[in-house]
């Protein structure tokens, strides 16, 4: 029974909370929109991050059914350029270190 007691106080993470949970709601169900259009880059841009990924759920409040067809969308909007794959230009690092695709240079 100790044991028992201890295992379960040890999985569970003790703190402060950081305040109240606030349920994000998805923003196409709000506005009753039954399938997300991949003719529109200005809504899917909100999806994607800076480096083009697309951003979960978790991040973005789409529901589940909605989400997948931010992801549909935002890869035949990628398909028929309106949205680019990778983010343009290339960033220095704030550490000086290089990227990985600068080595051919040094050959």
């Amino acid at each position: 029974m100790a044991q028992q007691k201890d295992r379960q106080q040890q999985r569970r993470r003790g703190g402060p909370s950081t305040g109240p949970i606030r349920k994000k709601n998805c923003w196409f169900c709000r506005m009753k929109i039954e399938e997300v259009d991949w003719k529109d880059p200005n809504q899917l841009r909100r999806y994607v991050s800076e480096k083009g990924k697309i951003r979960s759920r978790r991040i973005t409040g789409a529901c589940r059914r909605h989400q997948r067809q931010v992801a549909v969308a935002v890869k035949r909007a990628r398909e028929m350029a309106l949205l680019p794959y990778v983010a343009e230009g290339r960033e220095e690092r704030p550490d000086g270190r290089r990227d990985r695709g600068d080595r051919d240079r040094e050959r």
